[in-house]
């Protein structure tokens, strides 16, 4: 007899749409690659916190020299802040002071007021009626019972026109008045242009003096920062070279790096936000006292958290900025032997 021969079917299972996955991501899922980076992040920043702390001399003179820095740079800008603040108080002051002729009722200057209302570039207009500015003018002259004596009221309706920017162009100001005074309800219009002149000019000086002052200061920062990194990246040359010979990229040898320009520069903000802010406390009852004096209400202004947040921010990126620059640099021209 011939033996049958016996043949094995052997059936085809598909595999489950989850297995292909997994083989095709090898190296594990997305959610395990994201928490293995933040994981080599974190793991490098508490490094590069401790070799801070390991060089604590180094560290705090690093950092004292960039908060004084970065300070009085933020020193400066709340010095402009409280300058526009006083700017536009000083704006309330200077207006133009419009005489109306004599034959003109207040009836006839509320009419006036409200055409002078309509342009754009007017904020404000105030009416004097002739009785008010007689009783005003008997009020402050000292000559009230010779004015009493008077028949007739002789002062004109007096109109207090505020511009909308009274420290704004010079030209459009006097554009402002030449349209007035082409009004033939208007006698006269009286505004200390030459005032306004020498405010605009300090305003200018002033602005571009600190300007410059907070581009030197931070630009010394930024210098201050980099070479910090630099000595520390000269100190651990053997370490990077070692790094390099294993096949580390150039981004995975800045990143303590970059980190430890980044704490300094954080805890350099925070404390410069703290300097700044001492000194204006120390400075505030002096400068409310002398606004008394002068009859004002004006009060320093101090920095607001959106200030915060950014002069924390800026001092964070500034040494990240530094750190990226000098490794840029450095990196590229050590080369392992």
């Amino acid at each position: 007899m011939k033996k049958r021969k016996q043949t094995r079917e052997v059936k085809y299972v598909k595999p489950a749409k989850q297995e292909i996955r997994q083989t095709k991501q090898a190296g594990g899922n997305f959610l395990d690659k994201l928490y293995a980076y933040r994981d080599a992040h974190v793991n490098v920043f508490v490094s590069s916190l401790i070799r801070l702390a390991d060089s604590p001399f180094n560290t705090i003179m690093t950092i004292a020299v960039l908060s004084i820095a970065i300070a009085l740079a933020a020193g400066f800008q709340l010095v402009v802040s409280n300058m526009e603040v006083l700017t536009a108080n000083l704006e309330n002051s200077t207006q133009f002071t419009i005489f109306l002729k004599d034959n003109v009722s207040d009836a006839r200057a509320a009419k006036v007021a409200e055409s002078f209302r309509q342009n754009p570039a007017i904020l404000q207009v105030n009416v004097i009626g002739k009785d008010q500015a007689l009783e005003e003018f008997k009020h402050y002259s000292g000559f009230g019972d010779a004015i009493g004596i008077l028949k007739t009221n002789p002062l004109p309706v007096v109109l207090q026109v505020m511009p909308k920017n009274s420290l704004g162009d010079k030209n459009q100001l006097e554009e402002l008045r030449q349209e007035f005074q082409q009004d033939e309800n208007v006698d006269t219009v009286d505004m200390d242009m030459l005032w306004v002149e020498r405010l605009q000019s300090i305003m200018s000086l002033v602005h571009s003096g600190l300007t410059m002052l907070k581009f030197v200061l931070l630009v010394s920062a930024l210098f201050i920062a980099g070479n910090t990194i630099r000595l520390e990246l000269h100190s651990r040359r053997e370490e990077v070279i070692i790094a390099k010979l294993v096949g580390a990229t150039n981004g995975f040898i800045q990143r303590p790096f970059i980190y430890s320009g980044f704490l300094m520069g954080f805890i350099s903000g925070v404390i410069a936000w703290f300097i700044v802010t001492v000194m204006m406390f120390m400075m505030r009852q002096s400068v409310n006292e002398l606004s008394e004096l002068y009859g004002g209400d004006f009060h320093l202004v101090f920095f607001s958290f959106a200030d915060t947040f950014c002069l924390v921010l800026a001092s964070a990126a500034l040494g990240m900025l530094a750190s990226w620059s000098v490794l840029k640099y450095q990196l590229r021209h050590t080369i392992p032997e």
